[in-house]
């Protein structure tokens, strides 16, 4: 049975479903910035003045839960679509961040293996202060199994 993608989307579009605190560590954020192939001392040298994380780094933070606990199972094959960052704010060595987490989209689409659905999870990214320093968002497809 095909999922019903419009009461998915009713139902758990735009719902917080996890909260995390991080703690960043220039010296990991800036090993990241190495493996990544960044030349740019701000992201890579941990004495630079402007130490920053590099944008992409906040797509390897994980929350506790990669889906609203209510969500129902999904009959088909799970793959990881890709990630995407939408950045606002430089995050520095010592931050504490919270990561605020909902499914943001829920959309489908047909391939010649048959219905694909795509999940989009955003963890929106603040600092102590309230800033919204980032996005981070994880897309999921689900290759239908024909029932």
């Amino acid at each position: 049975m095909e999922a019903d993608i419009e009461a998915l989307r009713a139902s758990f579009l735009n719902r917080e479903f996890d909260e995390a605190e991080f703690e960043i560590d220039g010296r990991s954020f800036a090993e990241y910035a190495l493996v990544c192939g960044e030349r740019d001392a701000r992201f890579t040298d941990p004495a630079d003045p402007d130490l920053q994380a590099p944008p992409t780094f906040v797509s390897t933070l994980v929350g506790g839960l990669s889906l609203p606990p209510d969500f129902p199972e999904l009959n088909g094959v799970t793959m990881d679509a890709g990630k995407a960052v939408e950045w606002m704010a430089p995050i520095r060595d010592g931050a504490t961040l919270t990561g605020k987490s909902h499914l943001h989209d829920i959309y489908e689409k047909t391939g010649r293996s048959g219905r694909m659905v795509f999940l989009v999870r955003r963890m929106e990214l603040y600092d102590r202060d309230g800033t919204h320093v980032a996005n981070a968002d994880t897309r999921t497809v689900i290759r239908e199994r024909s029932s």
